[in-house]
């Protein structure tokens, strides 16, 4: 089968490897009929050293159910299926309090700690199928298709920003970042009914996207110029919650510059960077909150997807380009240079 494998940063190859098999009576295999790239793909082909490939890539994914292990009993062969991007049984203690990324199963782990399987390929196996696997009830070619993939990640991981910083109705919100997680973010914060939701972005069709998502303002600047607008539109005082969905320090000393006393920060974008100020000069003298964290988006489904069937809303817009296996090194590449929001996948 074909597959995406990143050797080092800026090279990825779509090579053949030796076909997804069932391993485990827990798990399953699925053929892969719609996957994406993440934003968050973009840090190793930036950075990863040729040490650590080839790496098989890809963690979001909705394909059919070939082939089950004799203890599977949740889905069967035909189903369509989604899985989010953390492995997990669905049933442990962190499970049942919402927490699946921190699943304490053996087998529970990120689709990017398994040497052997991804999400950009033609088939996979997924281990701890009844707790990962979640069935979709539309068909394979449905319009939906789009949207519901955002389930696996995206859209679940900017909800998990507004929902852990607990935006309600009538507060005022920043999201720090026009990609892709940052209007999954605006269109969380509208769902939980910010009142007020300004976009910090500099790209104009993603800033566009985000006002459709929900977005009241958009601010362009950056730094303490960017600070400075941000508390001109909020009167001087911030906003009640920041989400941040960069992952890098200038990020967080802007969510920093713009979060009003009692508010939260909530980080969702993958840290690259590992100390941040928390102190009683930043953080704890005016009691400012920081929550964020991986999504647990096996959590999210099935709140999320009936707006998504119902129509209500529709994620999938940020979808701006489609390809094929074969296409998915240019992907990244178009991704890298900003000239793609986010690349479907139809292997």
């Amino acid at each position: 089968m074909r597959a995406a494998l990143m050797y080092q940063a800026g090279d990825v190859r779509v090579e053949d490897v030796p076909d997804s098999q069932i391993k485990q009576p827990t798990d399953a295999l699925v053929r892969i009929t719609a996957c994406c790239i993440c934003g968050s793909d973009l840090h190793p082909y930036h950075s990863m050293g040729s040490g650590n490939g080839p790496a098989r890539m890809g963690h979001e994914f909705i394909g059919i159910v070939e082939e089950t292990g004799s203890e599977v009993t949740t889905v069967r062969k035909g189903d369509l299926v989604v899985a989010p991007f953390a492995i997990s049984d669905n049933t442990c203690e962190c499970c049942r309090e919402g927490l699946h990324t921190s699943c304490s199963d053996p087998e529970a782990t990120f689709w990017d700690g398994l040497p052997d399987e991804g999400g950009q390929a033609e088939a996979i196996r997924v281990p701890l199928a009844d707790g990962t696997l979640v069935k979709l009830p539309v068909a394979p070619d449905s319009a939906l298709i789009p949207s519901l993939l955002t389930l696996s990640d995206v859209f679940g991981t900017g909800y998990h920003a507004a929902h852990t910083a607990a935006v309600t109705t009538g507060q005022r919100v920043a999201v720090i970042g026009d990609g892709a997680v940052g209007l999954m973010a605006v269109l969380s914060a509208k769902r939980l009914g910010a009142e007020q939701i300004i976009l910090m972005g500099r790209h104009q069709a993603r800033t566009d996207l985000g006002r459709e998502f929900g977005a009241t303002d958009i601010v362009a600047a950056r730094g303490e110029e960017g600070i400075t607008k941000v508390r001109e539109l909020t009167g001087g005082h911030g906003v009640h919650a920041v989400l941040e969905a960069v992952g890098h320090m200038p990020a967080y000393e802007q969510a920093f510059g713009i979060v009003r006393p009692g508010g939260v920060i909530s980080r969702v974008g993958v840290p690259q960077y590992e100390d941040a100020p928390v102190g009683f000069g930043s953080l704890f003298g005016p009691n400012i909150r920081l929550a964020g964290g991986p999504a647990p988006v096996r959590a999210y489904i099935e709140e999320l997807m009936p707006d998504v069937l119902d129509g209500s809303i529709e994620p999938g817009k940020i979808f701006d380009a489609s390809t094929d296996i074969d296409g998915v090194p240019a992907g990244y590449q178009d991704m890298d240079d900003r000239k793609r929001l986010k690349v479907l996948i139809k292997p």
